[in-house]
């Protein structure tokens, strides 16, 4: 067999052997809940603590509505408001929860075995475009599979840094809440009346209290909307530029698109030159 066909046959049977296993044993692999338990069980920390924060600013809205007068009203209202930030960062939390085996799935059953069969038919066909595309598929299935692990590598790290402020917001709304809820055992007037009478006497301390409680609710939802949602696109910009710089991928895929026109004719006459 002359040295040409072995490396035709090399450059035919080697891709489709990786995209036969990249499609059965690999894509079983990657998508399996066992390989990404650890990044799933961060994730539901993540889901667990959005939770407690946003019951913790619920209840404190409420709580706060009791204190006599409207000196509570502006605060109650912002506490009320962040539940639907929450609400945000708690759809991504489960986004990235999903999107862990699903991304495992599009790049190893989809991605990369057409990337394969793309430079095992470029082998016959001979186009520079077709190699280019199959070589930003295969790239691009790899980084769209490590995304959501590395970015909750990142943010385990910095959530490492802050999880002692975040607990401490948690315990302080479920507290000061709890504080007021409570008179009602206190007295004999009644679950209103004791209420009243509790934070009649106390009313700037509580106002001051619950303020403290709305910053501390606004730095750990800051902390959540980076580490649950800034990160993850941050780890995508990063991979997609270092695999730029690294194998020289650009992922306009107009460049792709094969040549028209007078283009073509040149691009005919750039093959046959060389």
């Amino acid at each position: 067999m002359s040295r040409e066909k072995m490396i035709i046959l090399f450059r035919v049977i080697i891709p489709l052997i990786i995209a036969v296993c990249s499609f059965t044993v690999i894509t079983d692999y990657s998508t399996s809940k066992k390989v990404h338990e650890k990044t799933l069980n961060s994730l539901d920390e993540k889901k667990k603590t959005v939770l407690e924060l946003s019951g913790g600013a619920t209840a404190a809205s409420v709580a706060i509505t009791l204190v006599p007068g409207d000196a509570g009203t502006p605060i109650a209202e912002k506490l009320a408001d962040l539940s639907g930030y929450f609400l945000i960062v708690f759809s991504a939390i489960y986004l990235e929860k999903y999107l862990v085996t699903v991304m495992g799935f599009a790049a190893f059953k989809i991605l990369i075995p057409v990337a394969c069969v793309l430079i095992a038919a470029n082998t016959f066909m001979r186009r520079r475009q077709f190699d280019e595309l199959a070589a930003k598929l295969a790239v691009f299935g790899i980084v769209i599979y490590l995304i959501i692990p590395t970015s909750i590598m990142v943010s385990d790290f910095i959530d490492e840094k802050y999880s002692e402020s975040i607990n401490m917001t948690i315990e302080s709304a479920k507290n000061s809440t709890e504080d007021i809820e409570t008179e009602e055992e206190d007295t004999d007037s009644g679950w209103w009346d004791g209420i009243v009478s509790k934070v009649e006497n106390k009313v700037d301390e509580t106002i001051q209290k619950f303020e403290d409680i709305l910053n501390k609710m606004i730095e750990a939802l800051a902390i959540l909307i980076v580490t649950s949602c800034l990160i993850p696109i941050a780890v995508i910009i990063f991979f997609l530029w270092v695999s730029k710089i690294i194998f020289g991928i650009d992922y306009d895929l107009k460049n792709v698109n094969p040549p028209r026109g007078s283009e073509a004719l040149k691009y005919i006459k750039q093959e046959r030159e060389n």
